[in-house]
C-alpha cells in the first residue's frame, strides 16, 4: 500500500492475480501477499541465465556516464542485482559495487565475481548509513508487496543528493490495455505491486525524495505476439523479435531518430510498457 485507506475495489479482469485499487491513490497491487514456501517454490526455478545483449550492455555504460555526475562515495548497489550483468559493468569503470539477492545460487555467482552480496531482501542493517551514491532496481519494484518499506530501506542507506535509478512495468501501458488479463505482466505471485507514473512518483514524494526524470518507453512486439500465439521464444533472447527490432534501429540512424520520437510520445502520453524513474534523496 501506498496511503492508508480502505477504500479498495477489486479489479474484475485480473481475478487470477487477485489485484485490487485504492480509490484513493490509485495504487494497483495484489490484495493477496503469497506465502514464503510459495515464493520459494517459485523462484527456486527462476532464470539465472538471461541474454545479455551487447545493446544492453552499451546502455548500461550510457547510464553509468551519467551516474558519474553523482559520484562521491563510489559506492553503488543494485536491489535484485540478478547474476550482477550490471554490477559488472560498473566494477569495470571503478565502482565499488553491492548487491541483493534472493537465491543462493544468484548469492553464489555474484559472490565469485567480486560483488558484495546480501542475501534476501535488502536490510539496511547491513549498511553503514548514507554510505551509497546510486542505488539501481531493475524489474524489481513489482516484486514487492510493501513499496513504502522498501524506498525507506533506499533513503536509509542512500547519502542525502544520492540517486535512486528503478526501472517497472507501467500498468497503464498501451499493451496492458491492449491484452488485458493476457498481458504476461501480470502474474502471481511474481508481480504483486503494478505502478503508473503517477502512483510511482507518490511514493518517492512521500518519502522525501525529488523527481529528476519519469518516462515510459517501449513497446514489446515479442510480448504482444507471444500472447496471440504465434511465436514462443522470450522477450529476452537473442532470437527475440524485440532484440532483432533493436539491433536495425542500433545500426539506422534514421530508425534511431524514429525510436526517440515514438518514446517521446509514450513518454508523453504515459503509455510506454517500461517506467524509467530518476529520484533524488533530498
Amino acid at each position: 500500500m501506498i496511503c492508508s485507506s480502505k477504500d479498495l475495489f477489486l479489479l474484475e479482469k485480473y481475478k487470477s492475480a487477485h489485484l485490487c485499487k485504492c480509490k484513493n491513490c490509485g495504487f494497483v497491487f495484489s490484495e493477496n501477499i503469497p506465502s514464503e514456501s510459495e515464493l520459494n517454490n517459485f523462484y527456486d526455478g527462476y532464470g539465472r541465465a538471461d541474454y545479455l545483449s551487447p545493446i544492453t550492455i552499451k546502455r548500461y555504460n550510457e547510464l553509468l556516464d551519467k551516474f558519474e555526475l553523482f559520484r562521491k562515495t563510489g559506492k553503488i548497489i543494485d536491489v535484485g542485482c540478478g547474476i550482477g550483468y550490471f554490477l559488472e559493468i560498473a566494477k569495470q569503470r571503478g565502482w565499488e559495487v553491492y548487491g541483493t539477492e534472493y537465491t543462493d545460487e544468484a548469492f553464489e555467482i555474484c559472490t565469485r565475481k567480486g560483488i558484495k552480496m546480501n542475501l534476501g531482501k535488502l536490510d539496511p542493517n547491513n549498511y553503514d548509513s548514507e554510505m551509497f551514491d546510486i542505488i539501481t532496481s531493475f524489474e524489481v519494484l513489482e516484486h514487492i508487496n510493501n513499496p513504502i518499506e522498501e524506498i525507506s530501506n533506499f533513503s536509509e542507506i542512500l547519502r542525502k543528493e544520492g540517486l535512486v535509478y528503478l526501472t517497472t512495468p507501467n500498468f497503464n501501458s498501451l499493451l496492458r490495455y491492449k491484452l488485458n488479463e493476457k498481458y504476461d505482466v501480470i502474474t502471481y505471485p511474481e508481480h504483486l505491486s503494478y505502478y503508473t507514473p503517477k502512483t510511482i512518483n507518490n511514493v518517492f514524494k512521500k518519502l522525501n525524495f525529488r523527481k529528476l526524470k519519469l518516462q515510459t518507453t517501449g513497446i514489446s512486439l515479442t510480448k504482444l505476439k507471444t500472447k496471440k500465439g504465434q511465436v514462443s521464444v522470450g522477450t529476452i533472447s537473442e532470437d527475440s523479435i524485440d532484440e532483432s527490432v533493436r539491433n536495425k534501429i542500433e545500426s539506422n540512424k534514421l530508425l534511431s531518430i524514429i525510436k526517440l520520437i515514438i518514446n517521446l510520445g509514450l513518454s508523453i502520453l504515459k503509455k510506454g510498457d517500461s517506467i524509467k524513474g530518476w529520484f533524488v534523496k533530498n
